[in-house]
């Protein structure tokens, strides 16, 4: 099987270890995954989801954060706090710095993001094809109300620093209207058995790769099943600050209202069938009628058992809809 996964960092990439343990030696993985939470800091290029995703799949994650190189230390955070450098707000960790200075050295070199993000995943036996979504210039802004009217800031200040605190008012994919897909992309989703969307935030992971151009248009033009898990459980994300983000945007806080808010393939929208919890189980219904397949199972990722049968639970709802016609 060749499988295709649109995905952020935490969830998204603990989805994908267990679909590479539900998975024989033959099958193929590929991940494209977001890049527009991606900054400039320190003279560094940061890109938090790929990294997310190489170093847990290459067993490099730090096992408590989920974000981070394991044993992590922090010295040159201490050093740049006393120079009092800004910002202050995002740490950078000794052994993860090494990481961003060969991604920038190559950048600086003329290479392209696909390029650098092919030699660091040498290094680590990731199992799979790591894409990033767009060689281009993409990343998210929230609007919030400032001290004096509108402001518009980076996802990562809003996410650390303001620790998703203020209501959000607009979220911006700055640059993916002008965006190419990196290569290999489009034939990823085009060439894919079954295309999966992970329990990734649905606006500024998900949302942000299917923003750019030509990507949405893929995933609606591919014959594979386009099947994904819900980030909901009840009434609340299960991590990270999907809630606020919903919240802001006017969209409820439920797995049934992501699932509508992705949309079915047969009116346009990008899904063909929706994992939702057995907690959300009365929402099935409300899901196919409006066109998408729908089933209810256990989705919390606990250990790898769980994860594991997360994604036989994905495959195996991929192929009892089979290649829907549209």
């Amino acid at each position: 099987m060749r499988i295709t996964v649109l995905s952020g960092g935490i969830g998204g990439a603990r989805f994908i270890e267990g679909l590479k343990a539900a998975l024989g030696p033959d099958d193929e993985i590929t991940v494209i995954a977001n890049t527009a939470d991606d900054i400039w800091l320190f003279g560094l290029r940061i890109c938090p989801d790929l990294d997310t995703v190489m170093y847990t799949l290459g067993n490099g994650i730090d096992p408590e954060r989920r974000w981070g190189r394991t044993d992590e230390s922090w010295q040159v955070k201490e050093e740049l706090a006393a120079y009092g450098a800004e910002p202050t707000w995002f740490g950078l960790g000794d052994r993860d710095l090494a990481t961003h200075i060969i991604r920038t050295q190559m950048l600086h070199e003329g290479k392209t993001l696909s390029q650098a993000t092919a030699r660091l995943t040498q290094r680590w036996d990731t199992g799979v094809t790591l894409l990033p979504m767009s060689d281009d210039f993409v990343e998210t802004h929230i609007a919030i109300d400032g001290d004096s009217g509108r402001e518009v800031i980076h996802f990562q200040e809003y996410w650390i620093r303001l620790r998703a605190s203020v209501p959000v008012r607009e979220v911006i994919a700055q640059g993916a209207e002008t965006a190419a897909p990196a290569p290999g992309v489009v034939e990823a989703i085009l060439g894919a058995d079954v295309v999966i969307l992970p329990p990734s935030n649905p606006i500024v992971s998900v949302g942000t790769i299917l923003s750019v151009r030509g990507i949405r248009d893929a995933v609606l033009a591919t014959k594979a099943p386009v099947v994904g898990v819900s980030p909901i459980i009840g009434a609340g994300a299960v991590r990270g600050m999907a809630d606020q983000l919903l919240q802001g945007l006017g969209i409820e806080i439920s797995a049934a209202s992501v699932g509508l808010h992705y949309g079915s393939r047969r009116d346009g929208g990008v899904l063909d069938a929706w994992l939702v919890d057995t907690a959300d189980a009365g929402a099935v219904a409300t899901l196919e009628a409006a066109g998408v397949a729908a089933e209810a199972v256990p989705l919390y990722m606990n250990d790898a058992v769980t994860t594991r049968q997360l994604a036989v639970d994905t495959l195996s709802l991929a192929r009892r809809i089979g290649a829907p016609a549209h």
